[in-house]
């Protein structure tokens, strides 16, 4: 298991090494600020984890974490020996938080987040989870606010070398970050994404 933050031991096997590689070289859009943290020690014999965020000056308008796992025996619910697994949470416009089709909406930003960059994930499962927050007493004058949260894991395809497509799955991860963050897409407008309205303004601390 790789203990500190970002390192990645050198007894690791070589495909997982070459899949960290991939996850640190991948080249992201402006605004998403990722660095390395401690990965989870009992989820696979070998993990690997970055954090994230959609950045608009001093504002956070989207964060999340992505985690790789790598079991060199492979494991049977994951039909493959490496996983993917992720949290990304936003905050929303009271509004889109009460559109009864945002749980259906956000999964399909999921995979189509992965279909866009020409992967085709594996065994995906997740839930998609919205909450509202109101406050009372000494935090009366806050607005509501309501949030977002992914659960999502899902197993790359790997290639002939055994070494899943790594830095394509964080691109697509972040593709998906900043879609939950309500900004548009980076490439030209399409017509059939739909993308949740900009925030108000800075969040309340």
């Amino acid at each position: 298991m790789d203990g500190a933050q970002g390192v990645v031991a050198d007894s690791a096997p070589p495909p997982f090494r070459a899949a960290v590689e991939a996850l640190r070289g991948a080249r992201l859009r402006p605004g998403i600020e990722v660095d390395a943290t401690p990965p989870p020690k009992r989820l696979a014999p070998y993990a690997y984890a970055l954090e994230a965020a959609v950045v608009d000056g001093d504002e956070d308008l989207a964060d999340g974490r992505l985690v790789l796992l790598h079991d060199p025996a492979g494991h049977d619910a994951w039909k493959g020996s490496f996983r993917l697994v992720t949290l990304v949470r936003a905050e929303l416009e009271p509004e889109m938080a009460a559109d009864p089709l945002l749980p259906e909406v956000c999964w399909s930003w999921l995979t189509g987040a992965l279909q866009a960059r020409g992967l085709a994930p594996g065994e995906p499962s997740g839930t998609v989870t919205r909450a509202g927050s109101h406050y009372f007493g000494g935090l009366a004058e806050r607005p509501p606010a309501s949030q977002i949260e992914i659960r999502a894991s899902w197993t790359p395809r790997e290639s002939a070398g055994g070494v899943p497509d790594a830095g394509a799955h964080l691109a697509a991860w972040c593709d998906l970050l900043c879609q939950v963050a309500g900004l548009p897409p980076a490439a030209a407008a399409d017509g059939s994404v739909v993308s949740l309205p900009q925030r108000r303004g800075p969040r309340s601390t």
